[in-house]
């Protein structure tokens, strides 16, 4: 019986999922750590602007607002060399 183009895709998908793909020196613990909470704020962020754009309410939104600030000083932050990379 012949194979449909979708399960073809997805054999493919997999069989592309198994290769790695090494690039550069490997990440320290610090470093790892950071980009989790960059992932995480960018994700908190896009879930802030999502939230304030339907939000109703003059309290709700300044709040939105302030959290949006928030995350983006943190991300700024994350963004920023550490302390210790200086020369």
């Amino acid at each position: 019986m012949a194979r449909g183009w979708e399960s073809k895709a997805v054999e493919s998908q997999q069989a592309d999922s198994g290769a790695v793909a090494v690039t550069g020196p490997k990440a320290s613990p610090e470093e790892l750590e950071r980009r989790h909470k960059a992932e995480s704020a960018v994700l908190a962020l896009t879930e802030t602007t999502a939230q304030l754009q339907a939000a109703c309410r003059p309290l709700h939104r300044d709040m939105l607002r302030q959290r949006k600030a928030a995350l983006e000083e943190i991300l700024a932050a994350l963004a920023a060399p550490p302390c210790d990379a200086l020369p």
